[in-house]
């Protein structure tokens, strides 16, 4: 017969040795849900479970959790996405968060028990991440994303503190964009002449559109005569991939600074008005297989247009004006050092490019290229001349 020993007080738990010769505490956590909840530890001496009842004790004096549910962390985030991302975030942001947790954070630590989660088992994860060859800045995403969700399992008393919390993620460093300089940029879009695309690509050279929101465009955002553009929906890929099931869907944008409401130069018009002529003609050419849906730019059949399709197209254009290989998003860098070197003010380019903050603008654009370096020491000497 198991044998008590060295019992408490009432509902400050007990210790005893099993038939089996383990030890075992036990502590009473009270009424849960319309259950009466125990906490049970085990080990194999009886200072071993001492330790981890007297915790638990001191615990629930200080009003902290104790986790009694012996779920394991690929139980916990599964749950999690259900039941508290999906409901609240937008359906991209969903697909993100799952594509973290099914990539990356469930095959190294799903099998960890939620309760038993250590620091050095997150420290372990970012190590081997980054052995793998994930990039820094993924597997800092990757730390957010597990951060979030143990932050829930401390909201709902599941966990007392959040352990990734308590390691630091991987030195990511900041991406500097190529930028288009005014030459180069005029010298694009003179290749950019005839083409397809040449009205999307003056459009995002001169606002500083993003691909998404340049491919989520409608023609009921655009008013060519009062020369506005209203940024309402962006063209995101739900799922991984273009061939695994995945699907390209207009969501809203993912900030309120996003939607917003641009002027339009007399570039991007004229471009505009053009394309749309353009346009017309490829809906007569495709007849009974043209799919209207109001986009500005979709693809051959109105349709929208793929964008590693639009990625391809850029990279050649690229080639074809003979200038410095970079990405589609880095037009949206040039059109803020364009703007920068015009002399517009920071609030103002903040609002053509929807950032959330004046601090994300000049931090993108603090490196506004030779040029205007060039531009700002000669404005010095002008000052100085006489001297």
């Amino acid at each position: 017969m198991a044998k008590k020993i060295n019992r408490r007080g009432a509902g400050e738990g007990s210790i005893y040795q099993r038939k089996d010769s383990r030890w075992c505490a036990s502590i009473d956590l009270g009424w849960q849900d319309g259950r009466r909840r125990r906490k049970s530890f085990y080990g194999a001496t009886q200072e071993d479970v001492r330790a981890a009842r007297d915790k638990a004790f001191e615990d629930l004096r200080k009003g902290l959790p104790v986790t009694f549910e012996r779920q394991t962390m690929a139980q916990f985030l599964d749950r999690w996405l259900e039941d508290s991302v999906k409901p609240s975030v937008r359906a991209l942001t969903h697909e993100q968060y799952r594509q973290h947790i099914r990539l990356y954070l469930s095959p190294l630590l799903g099998a960890h028990q939620l309760a038993k989660l250590a620091p050095a088992h997150v420290r372990g994860f970012i190590k081997r991440k980054l052995d793998d060859g994930l990039s820094p800045r993924t597997v800092q995403i990757s730390l957010i994303v597990l951060r979030r969700a143990l932050q829930q399992a401390v909201k709902d008393g599941l966990l007392a503190r959040n352990v990734a919390k308590l390691v630091d993620g991987p030195r990511v460093t900041q991406f500097e964009g190529k930028m288009l300089s005014p030459e180069q940029a005029r010298t694009f879009l003179d290749a950019a002449k005839g083409d397809r695309f040449e009205a999307l690509y003056t459009v995002s050279v001169s606002i500083g559109l993003r691909m998404g929101e340049a491919l989520g465009l409608r023609w009921q955002d655009v008013d060519l005569d009062r020369r506005t553009l209203k940024v309402n929906r962006i063209l995101s890929r739900i799922g991984r991939g273009r061939d695994s099931g995945s699907e390209l869907m207009l969501v809203e944008p993912k900030t309120a600074r996003s939607r917003r409401t641009v002027t339009l130069p007399d570039v991007a018009i004229k471009a505009l008005r053009a394309h749309k002529v353009r346009q017309l003609e490829e809906r007569l050419a495709a007849g009974s297989e043209w799919q209207e849906q109001g986009l500005v730019f979709p693809n051959t059949l109105g349709k929208p247009l793929e964008p590693h399709d639009l990625h391809d197209d850029f990279k050649r254009l690229l080639v074809k004006a003979e200038l410095p290989d970079m990405r589609f998003h880095d037009l949206r860098h040039s059109a803020a050092s364009l703007m920068l070197a015009q002399g517009i003010p920071l609030r103002s380019i903040q609002d053509i490019l929807g950032h959330s903050s004046i601090s994300l603008t000049a931090n993108l654009y603090a490196h506004v290229g030779e040029q205007l370096r060039r531009e700002a020491a000669d404005a010095m000497d002008a000052i100085f001349a006489s001297r």
